[in-house]
């Protein structure tokens, strides 16, 4: 099988003196990678947009890569120019971690979709897109795309998200896990010398939601079994993440509210969810009512089965790579 991480090429684009939505400034760094090569009309390119605490090489992992990017998949890199941007606040791009700490500005997704533009158009000199693919929190700023730049992209999907402000238990779990953190005295208000326990909590809990059911029935079937996936979670979370940028992630979703703009979406979107995604429960209803005020909007929810892994199923590409490929079909001129 191709290393698609050793495939793509890495990038960077610094935009001097950002405007946060909040009224700060800061000379921002954004991150990327690349596949493929880019057509002399730029009308190959497509741009792939990851979730929480990821970043774009998520899409090089072999359960995607080897889906969308072989020869004949959807995103064939022979054929398209694939950009995969880290979020502000992600992977290699500007962050807490970089030295600012808790004085890292508190961006919002509004500041991240502004980066991503700003990344494709001022440094990657690409104007149109032939596809606009999110997962996720990638997923929530590929409806906010469609709204905010709707002459861009020539398609839209999602994955895994629902074009609503965050409210009821998704808003719950999200504020316990910044609280874990912050509580914890180890936190020291986010001037730590080292990570605070209470960041390996948090991401114990991130995992729980966003797990399946199904398949935690089958894997955790004791108290040991259990107990040890709770301290490798709190171990990997201790040496990897950082306690400001993981809270600076969460709280970055306190802005988004696109449902009053989806009329505005021109594009072509098709918007997938799964059914035992407990972060986007079904039993709401909040896919079917979006869709309809989208003017060429279709939903679909993937059912549960094998294979899925609740909200995590969007790192299974063999479960929705065949829409994607519709969809690029439904929209080619």
């Amino acid at each position: 099988m191709t290393d698609w991480k050793s495939e793509a090429e890495p990038g960077r684009h610094t935009v001097g003196d950002f405007r946060f939505d909040d009224g700060r400034h800061l000379d921002v760094t954004l991150a990327y990678h690349t596949l493929g090569s880019l057509d002399a009309d730029a009308g190959n390119a497509v741009m792939l947009l990851h979730g929480t605490t990821g970043s774009g090489q998520q899409f090089l992992e072999p359960s995607i890569a080897d889906f969308l990017f072989r020869s004949g998949g959807p995103l064939d890199a022979g054929r398209f120019f694939v950009i995969m941007p880290d979020a502000m606040g992600h992977g290699g791009s500007s962050r807490p971690r970089d030295g600012l700490g808790p004085d890292f500005p508190r961006y919002g997704y509004g500041d991240i979709v502004e980066g991503q533009h700003r990344l494709l158009v001022q440094g990657l000199g690409v104007e149109r897109l032939r596809l606009l693919l999110g997962t996720s929190m990638g997923g929530m700023q590929t409806w906010m795309w469609g709204e905010r730049y709707p002459d861009v992209p020539r398609a839209l999907m999602t994955i895994a998200s629902l074009p609503k402000r965050i409210t009821g238990r998704n808003l719950l779990w999200r504020r316990m896990l910044i609280h874990l953190i912050e509580s914890d005295p180890g936190y020291a208000d986010g001037r730590y010398n080292k990570q605070p326990a209470g960041l390996g909590h948090a991401m114990a809990l991130f995992q729980l939601m966003a797990g399946s059911a199904g398949r935690m029935a089958c894997d955790l079937p004791s108290i040991d079994a259990a107990d040890t996936q709770i301290d490798r979670t709190a171990t990997q979370a201790l040496d990897s993440e950082d306690a400001n940028d993981v809270i600076w992630e969460f709280d970055a979703s306190r802005d988004y509210d696109p449902a009053p703009g989806l009329p505005a979406i021109r594009a072509p979107l098709l918007a997938l969810n799964f059914e035992d995604d407990g972060l986007n429960p079904v039993e709401l209803g909040g896919l079917e009512r979006a869709v309809a005020k989208v003017p060429h909007g279709r939903g679909m929810t993937l059912p549960a089965g094998p294979k899925t892994r609740g909200h995590q199923t969007l790192h299974v590409a063999e479960m929705w790579c065949d829409h994607l490929g519709e969809l690029l079909a439904r929209t080619e001129r």
